[in-house]
């Protein structure tokens, strides 16, 4: 079977099916609304206590960043809209608490169904989730407790919730494999986080595997064998030991420089989301951070945080890495990642609409507390600012006029920081890329954002599974663009870097290295196989094959093209 590799890594072992117990809803008459609205606030509170109690294990095993998604649920369960528009529910049409969150949920979810932006698709889950939740604790239904497993497993789900994969026993839970999810979902990112093979899309597996099947999973390839062969059953431990034997082998690499075969050096940085993912970027003796997103500051809270808090924030990074580069991008949010205090109107289409620069240059205020913060962090370190979703050059002209005015008042007051502060831009705009020539003559850096330069270029959303097949880093229109970004920036004497999840793609990390790319920016657990792959790779001998490469017309071409020809030794 071939689903979606989600997170590599080869596990063999025995299937756990695990299943939500059915939640079976009654709409009630109910007379006593007091006693109705009090069993509602008692499920609320519970609920409450349960997420913080999930948050703070996520919090010690996994990180900060991985727990945010409890504070989002803690935030939903919370809200006086969501939690409010229930009870109104129960005591206008006298209906049980059961029903009044249902009907609420279900329309929440009516309301978000048409939007195809990844992001809010993640925040529906989130909601689906809180409510499960809630109702089973109305109901008084105990769920599978999938900390107390005790024997190794491969756990097989339809799907897995946040709170389902946070909880599991991850001393005995050796795979994942569920019918619905995506790459980018909560539960995938955990998964790689926990460095726990793992295969999605596989709608209904829980209907083929039964518990105590032996199954294969090949979470890189999103192969699964079931029941297989004891010829299959060889052939993977083979491959599972060399796996693990070659990530013994990339700890090595924490010693070595990027370097090419043919002697070009280039710089593997690290993609950051909070100042506890430095120890990452240490540990794996990292270049330094090519992408610092600031939005975690943002998020989970009533009001922005103040300039002192991002200070403290942009400092300790600036000082823990020592001189290295800090690129801080400044906020990426707006239509599609909503902040509650902002209050943001709903976008049709917000991917292209009120976000990033755009917004920040509107809410003139906020925008400036932040550079002001950012400034203030350079005096600590080698910090370079970085500007989003930037679509014109009068964007980045009007950023300077403000960062001049914001430069002026610090040097008034007294205030160290860095006068010659690099800024550059992301380009994730395809008319950034076709103009890079004259945009390259505004900013001190370019780094070239993959996500949004994909689905802009090819009109496919990253996080809509029905056109999945048509977002691809390998198209050769994407791959031109890059190309020409890179050589615009040379002619300028900039350097050119990527932040987006190809900068660690293993199959285009060559093509980069051939075009010219200066930094790879990546999350920290990819930097040593990134490094391992540009130490193999002959930056000339690519070179000479990237007009073959470019000439081609689809995406499935160049990744044919490049399995067959390009072989690293």
């Amino acid at each position: 079977m071939k689903g979606i590799g989600i997170s590599p890594g080869i596990a063999l072992g025995k299937v756990f099916i695990y299943k939500e117990p059915e939640i079976v809803l009654f709409k009630k008459q109910v007379e006593d609304l007091n006693y109705e609205t009090e069993r509602l606030e008692r499920a609320v509170e519970e609920g409450l206590s349960q997420i913080e109690n999930i948050y703070d294990q996520v919090l010690k095993t996994l990180g900060k960043r991985e727990a945010e998604i409890f504070n989002a649920h803690k935030m939903i369960m919370k809200d006086p809209e969501f939690v409010g528009l229930v009870e109104r529910k129960i005591k206008s049409e006298r209906v049980n608490a059961e029903w009044a969150v249902k009907e609420v949920v279900d329309y929440y979810i009516e309301l978000f169904k048409n939007i195809e932006d990844g992001y809010l698709r993640e925040r529906v889950l989130d909601l689906k989730d809180v409510s499960k939740r809630l109702l089973r604790i109305l109901l008084g239904i105990e769920t599978v407790d999938l900390g107390s497993l005790k024997e190794e497993c491969i756990i097989v789900a339809e799907d897995l919730t946040p709170s389902d994969t946070a909880q599991m026993n991850k001393e005995v839970v050796i795979g994942l494999v569920t019918g619905l999810g995506g790459k980018n979902s909560h539960t995938s990112i955990m998964a790689r986080t926990l460095e726990i093979p793992a295969i999605t899309g596989l709608k209904g597996i829980t209907n083929v595997a039964k518990n105590g099947d032996f199954m294969i999973i090949h979470g890189k390839e999103g192969l699964l064998l079931l029941n297989p062969s004891e010829k299959d059953i060889k052939r993977y431990k083979e491959k599972k030991r060399s796996y693990e034997e070659f990530k013994l082998k990339l700890t090595k690499m924490r010693r070595e420089k990027s370097i090419s075969k043919d002697g070009i050096k280039v710089d593997v940085l690290a993609n950051i989301g909070n100042p506890k993912d430095v120890d990452k970027v240490i540990e794996n003796n990292g270049m330094g951070v090519g992408l610092y997103r600031t939005e975690f500051l943002y998020m989970g809270r009533n009001k922005p945080p103040t300039e002192e808090e991002q200070f403290k924030a942009y400092k300790i990074v600036a000082e823990r890495l020592a001189g290295r580069p800090v690129i801080i991008r400044t906020l990426d949010v707006g239509g599609d990642k909503d902040l509650p205090y902002l209050n943001l109107s709903r976008e049709k289409n917000p991917f292209l609409g009120y976000r990033a620069i755009r917004l920040c240059l509107d809410m003139i205020d906020i925008f400036k507390m932040q550079l002001r913060a950012i400034l203030r962090a350079s005096a600590f370190g080698n910090i370079k600012i970085m500007f989003p979703m930037i679509s014109n050059v009068k964007e980045i002209r009007e950023i300077k006029r403000i960062l001049e005015g914001i430069k002026k008042e610090l040097r008034d007051q007294k205030i160290p920081f860095n006068e010659n502060i690099e800024i550059g831009i992301m380009v994730e705009v395809p008319a950034v890329a076709i103009h890079s020539d004259i945009f390259a003559k505004e900013a001190d850096f370019f780094s070239i954002g993959t996500n949004d330069l994909i689905q802009y270029t090819l009109a496919a959303d990253r996080g809509n599974q029905d056109i999945s097949y048509l977002y691809s880093q390998y198209h050769p229109a994407v791959l031109k663009l890059i190309k020409m970004t890179i050589e615009n920036g040379h002619k300028e004497g900039i350097k050119v870097g990527m932040c987006g999840e190809a900068a660690s793609d293993e199959k285009l990390i060559p093509i980069l290295l051939a075009m010219g790319l200066d930094e790879f920016s990546m999350c920290p657990s990819s930097m040593l196989k990134a490094r391992w792959i540009i130490n193999k790779t002959s930056k000339t001998e690519v070179a000479a094959m990237l007009d073959a490469i470019l000439s081609l017309a689809t995406a499935e071409e160049v990744e044919k093209f490049i399995d067959e020809k390009i072989i690293l030794s």
